[in-house]
């Protein structure tokens, strides 16, 4: 699977996916780096067929109303520190790369992976 780390999570999360064989890159890594438009990381997670990872609920209202970005985890979690995110992470990957398989609208707060769409 392939993944697109959007700029509001840390760089690291990559690693995470990374570590078990997916293909991961963060926004700092495009052209724009982090000043890359949600639609060119929409046009790219359809493309290259990336599931998107963002807090950012512009990307939650655009794939639910356009079918935009091609998958989408929402990170639900507040603010919460890096090092937290990372293992929450870590702890639920089975579950969300479980839930993305079938499903295009993933939530993972700081509890749970749930399934949306």
């Amino acid at each position: 699977m392939k993944f697109l780390v959007d700029a509001h999570l840390p760089p690291g999360l990559c690693a995470v996916f990374q570590a078990v064989g997916h293909d991961a890159v963060h926004t700092r890594e495009l052209p724009s780096k982090n000043k890359t438009t949600d639609t060119v990381i929409n046009t790219l997670s359809l493309q290259e067929q990336r599931v998107v990872i963002t807090k950012d609920l512009d990307f939650y209202y655009s794939h639910l109303l356009q079918g935009e970005p091609w998958k989408l985890l929402l990170i639900r979690t507040g603010n919460i520190r890096t090092r937290d995110l990372t293992l929450l992470m870590q702890r639920h990957l089975p579950s969300i790369l479980a839930a993305l398989q079938n499903n295009s609208l993933v939530e993972l707060d700081r509890q749970q992976v749930q399934v949306i769409v």
